[in-house]
């Protein structure tokens, strides 16, 4: 599904307008900025994404339905419903990573050299002192 669709999905559920839910909809889907595949989902897509939500969005938003009463919908479920309904369940960062291999530069026992010259781009220069 595309978040628009997930929005779609949370208006039929809570009621109100779709561009109501896009947003957080887009938030959790915006990892495919960084990798185009079903990969993605490792970034946002488990229970700590869930809570990044509502660290984002605030515990609610408020929500106009088609009667004109104004609802609280807690950003959490959202969050939530949009993770179960591409994946059918609300996984951990764990379950992602269980499976990764461990890498030597992970640890810091491989460090990458670099030259002091490019630690010290934000020095003033000498005209300017």
């Amino acid at each position: 599904m595309n978040s628009w669709n997930h929005a779609q999905s949370a208006a039929r559920k809570w009621g109100g307008d779709p561009s109501s839910y896009l947003p957080i909809e887009e938030y959790i889907d915006s990892s495919k900025q960084i990798i185009g595949d079903v990969r993605h989902r490792a970034i946002y897509h488990h229970t700590l994404g869930v809570w990044l939500v509502q660290q984002k969005f605030g515990p609610t938003i408020s929500v106009t339905k088609s009667s004109g009463k104004v609802v609280q919908v807690p950003t959490r479920l959202i969050a939530e419903r949009h993770i179960i309904e591409d994946l059918g369940w609300l996984p951990s960062p764990a379950d992602y990573l269980k499976n990764t291999p461990v890498e030597k530069w992970m640890s810091g026992s491989q460090r990458k050299e670099v030259p002091l010259s490019a630690l010290l781009l934000n020095q003033p220069s000498e005209a300017s002192a």
